[in-house]
C-alpha cells in the first residue's frame, strides 16, 4: 500500500527541522491576505498537512507564533537598515522593508498580539532599534543642539507613517505610477540630510 504523499512529505519536512518554517511562510500568506485576526494554528497545521498539534509544538499558541513572526521582521529590518548610507538611505531601506514584508510589517507593531517578554523578540527589536540610532548619528544632531533621541524619533516616525499609509493604499493618489521609494527620498530631502545639518532650512 503506497503511503499518502502528503502526509511523507509533512513528514519528511518535520524529520528535516522544516515544519517550523514552513508553517511560519503559511502564517505570512494569511496575514498578508486576510490579516493577523485571520490567524488560526488549526488551518496552518492543514495547509502543511500535519496534526493540528505541531504548530503548537513548535510555536505553543497563536501569540508565540506572531512572536516568532514579529522578531523575525524586526531581524530582516535590522539587517536592512545597516545597509543604509545614511539616515535617508535607512529611511528609503524601511520603507522597501514594508513593501516587501507586509505581514511581518503588521504584526511587529502590534503589541496586543505579542509576548512582550520574549528575549528573541525584546533582541530583534532592540538590534533594530540600535541600527536606527546608528542612522541618526551619521547625521550628528548633537552638533546643533538637537536630541539625538527626537531626531531618531523623528526619522522613525517619517518612515513608519510613509509606509503605514503606502501599505494602506492611502498614498495611492500621490504617488501614482512613481517608485514609491523615490517619492519617500523626495520626502525624507525636504526634511532631512546627511552631513552638517538635520533640517534644511
Amino acid at each position: 500500500m503506497t503511503p499518502a504523499p502528503a502526509k511523507k512529505s509533512a513528514e519528511r519536512r518535520y524529520h528535516h527541522g522544516d515544519l517550523r518554517r514552513a508553517i511560519l511562510t503559511a502564517a505570512l500568506d494569511v496575514i498578508a491576505a486576510d490579516g493577523p485576526s485571520g490567524l488560526s494554528l488549526r488551518d496552518l497545521a492543514r495547509r502543511a498537512g500535519v496534526s493540528h498539534a505541531a504548530p503548537a509544538h513548535h510555536f505553543k499558541d497563536r501569540t508565540g507564533l506572531l512572536t516568532a513572526i514579529a522578531a523575525e521582521g524586526f531581524g530582516l529590518l535590522a539587517a536592512g537598515l545597516r545597509e543604509g548610507e545614511d539616515l535617508k538611505d535607512a529611511g528609503v531601506r524601511y520603507v522597501r522593508f514594508a513593501r516587501e514584508h507586509p505581514a511581518h510589517f503588521q504584526v511587529m507593531f502590534t503589541p496586543g498580539l505579542l509576548r512582550a517578554d520574549d528575549l528573541e523578540l525584546t533582541t530583534a527589536r532592540a538590534l533594530a532599534g540600535d541600527a536606527l540610532r546608528e542612522a541618526v548619528a551619521g547625521v550628528r544632531p548633537d552638533d546643533l543642539g538637537i536630541d539625538s533621541r527626537l531626531a531618531g524619533v523623528a526619522a522613525w516616525s517619517l518612515a513608519h507613517g510613509f509606509a503605514t499609509l503606502l501599505l494602506g493604499h492611502n498614498l495611492d493618489g500621490p504617488v501614482g505610477d512613481r517608485d514609491p521609494e523615490e517619492v519617500f527620498e523626495a520626502v525624507a530631502a525636504m526634511l532631512f540630510r546627511t552631513g552638517d545639518t538635520v533640517v534644511e532650512d
